[in-house]
C-alpha cells in the first residue's frame, strides 16, 4: 500500500503547530515574494522607517495600494486553505500561525488563527490608534484620486501593484478621521516589531504540539523562522510543504516539493 509521506505524517500526529507563508496563496491569485532559491522576485517591501519619513513614500505607499485592492479585495481561499480548516475542525491542529496577511484562513473557516504579521483589511492610525475598515480608506482614497481609477499595473504581494515611472507628488492621502494622523495598514511592516501577545500566544502552543507543519514558506523571515527553531529545539518533527528552499531545511523531518493546494487537497 502506497502511502503519500505528507498523508502519513499529518495522519501520525494529532496536535500539528501549523506555519503559512506566501505560497498558500499563490492559488489564490496573490503573488509570493521569493524565487525557488529563496531571492526576492521583485523589491522588497516598504519598511517602516521608509513609510514615516515623509509624504512623498506614504503618497506611493497608497497610490499602490489602491491599485491593487480591487484585485486583492475579491480573492478567496484556495482548497489549501479549506483543507487545514477542514484539519482544525476535526481538532487535529493546536495552533495556525500565518505569516500572510491576506484573511483567507478566517475565510475558510479556520479559527484558532495568529495572523502574526496583522490583517491587510484593517487600517490603523499611527497617533491615536484608532482602527478602521480597508473598505473606507479604499473608498476614500478614490474619492480623494478620481483620475489614478484609470491606471492599470501588474499586482503584487501584499495587496498593492507595481506603479512604475508614476509622478506621486499629487496623490492625496487623506488623514485619520478621529485626530488628523498618519493612517498606516494594520500589518507588521519590515523593520517594525511584531506585538509581544501573538509571539506570546504561539510560544504557548508551540509547547502543546507534537509536531510542526510548514506550508508555503520559505521561513527567510526571522519571525516566523525562530517557531521552527523552538520546533526543532523541542525535537518535534517538522514538516515543509514549498516549492524550492527554506531556511530551515537542515532541520525538516519531511520536505514536500509540491504546491500547497496539490498537496493538501485530499483534507480539503
Amino acid at each position: 500500500m502506497n502511502i503519500d509521506p505528507l498523508h502519513d505524517f499529518i495522519d501520525r500526529h494529532q496536535r500539528l503547530f501549523v506555519v503559512t507563508g506566501a505560497g498558500i496563496s499563490t492559488d489564490s491569485g496573490i503573488p509570493d515574494y521569493r524565487d525557488g532559491q529563496g531571492a526576492w522576485k521583485r523589491s522588497p517591501p516598504m519598511t517602516l522607517q521608509a513609510f514615516m519619513s515623509g509624504p512623498p513614500a506614504r503618497a506611493r505607499y497608497w497610490a499602490r495600494g489602491m491599485i491593487g485592492w480591487r484585485h486583492f479585495a475579491s480573492v478567496e481561499p484556495n482548497v489549501a486553505h479549506h483543507a487545514l480548516a477542514t484539519l482544525e475542525h476535526a481538532g487535529r491542529i493546536e495552533l495556525l500561525l500565518t505569516q500572510n496577511v491576506d484573511g483567507l484562513h478566517e475565510a475558510a473557516g479556520s479559527l484558532n488563527v495568529v495572523d502574526l504579521h496583522g490583517r491587510l483589511d484593517r487600517v490603523r492610525c499611527m497617533q491615536c490608534g484608532d482602527i478602521t475598515p480597508r473598505t473606507g480608506m479604499q473608498q476614500r482614497l478614490e474619492d480623494a484620486n478620481p483620475t489614478w481609477m484609470a491606471l492599470q499595473a501588474t499586482i503584487a504581494p501584499d495587496g498593492d501593484a507595481d506603479l512604475e515611472g508614476v509622478d506621486f507628488s499629487d496623490f492625496r492621502v487623506p488623514p485619520c478621521t478621529v485626530c488628523g494622523g498618519i493612517l498606516k495598514p494594520d500589518v507588521v511592516f519590515f523593520g517594525e516589531n511584531v506585538p509581544r501577545a501573538r509571539v506570546d500566544i504561539a510560544w504557548a502552543h508551540v509547547g502543546r504540539a507534537d509536531a510542526m507543519l510548514v506550508v508555503g514558506s520559505s521561513l527567510m523571515v526571522y519571525s516566523g523562522y525562530r517557531f521552527v527553531l523552538e520546533a526543532s529545539r523541542r525535537g518535534l518533527p517538522i514538516a515543509s510543504v514549498n516549492l524550492g528552499v527554506t531556511r530551515a531545511d537542515v532541520l525538516l523531518t519531511l520536505k514536500v516539493e509540491r504546491s500547497c493546494a496539490e498537496a493538501l487537497a485530499p483534507y480539503a
